[in-house]
């Protein structure tokens, strides 16, 4: 039986939701920013939309740097951090509120100790960041000078969600029914083969960038799941299919029906 508290604590998360109002106009431009959301199902489609209400009532942004926040903007950052949850739901990302958007690329002050005990500062130029129980850090790019390949707002969310159950670690919370043990020879093996390819400097299906830690492997695969999944399904088949069932979405099936070709079986109906 539901107690009063949480009636209530429902009844206010239903008012927030309700107050934000997002246009069918403003939904195409936000969503034209994002090609990849037509390799989504209908059904998927309306929930991401949901979410991303959901997720504006819920969370605070903030420009940064003098940068000044538009609708759209807003509700392009919303609908790619709930892609990463579109089976798992907001709860996901309880505990912290704040999105700071900054105007490109900016600067972390970092210090790390050395092996002597000698501590090093410099400053560490990021195009975003998630904060264990805190905010989540995003550069913001006009369409025309967003970084190729790189989806920094999935990749932070992803870590958020790594973050769930402890370090960043590449092992996110798995929903019931999934295989810690098959996700981890999955990952564990394309880690590896995924640093060899980048240390001997071989052409790469994932950001380099994946290779500085198997967070990182997760987070890049995550990227590259949702914006170029049939390049993902053919090099890494097996981290694919972990992630389909993790994010509840099969979009290599989807770019595929976008783009004409017949869709490959994956042992589940596309979404």
């Amino acid at each position: 039986m539901i107690g009063i508290l949480e009636r209530f604590r429902r009844w206010r998360r239903t008012r927030r939701v309700d107050a934000v109002s997002v246009s069918d106009e403003m939904w195409a431009r936000a969503e034209a920013r994002l090609p990849f959301l037509d390799y989504l199902g209908p059904e998927h489609r309306r929930r991401l939309r949901e979410l991303a209400r959901a997720f504006i009532a819920e969370k605070q942004f903030y420009g940064a740097r003098g940068f000044a926040l538009t609708d759209e903007v807003i509700v392009t950052i919303a609908l790619q951090a709930c892609l990463p949850v579109l089976r798992i739901g907001l709860h996901a990302y309880r505990g912290w509120i704040g999105v700071i958007v900054y105007p490109g690329d900016f600067v972390i002050p970092r210090k790390i100790m050395d092996e002597t005990g000698v501590v090093h500062e410099y400053d560490d130029e990021v195009l975003g960041e998630a904060w264990e129980g805190g905010p989540v850090l995003v550069s913001w790019h006009d369409e025309q000078d967003a970084p190729e390949g790189v989806n920094v707002v999935v990749h932070e969310f992803a870590h958020k969600l790594d973050m769930e159950n402890g370090e960043v670690d590449g092992l996110p919370l798995l929903p019931a029914g999934m295989s810690r043990k098959a996700w981890a020879q999955a990952f564990s093996a394309g880690y590896e083969r995924f640093c060899r390819q980048v240390d001997t400097h071989q052409e790469t299906a994932l950001d380099p960038y994946g290779a500085e830690s198997p967070g990182e492997f997760f987070a890049v695969a995550s990227e590259t799941f949702f914006e170029a999944p049939c390049l993902l399904q053919e090099d890494f088949p097996a981290i694919y299919e972990q992630l389909r069932q993790f994010y509840g979405a099969d979009p290599a099936a989807g770019e595929r029906r976008v783009y004409g070709e017949p869709p490959r079986d994956a042992g589940v109906e596309s979404p």
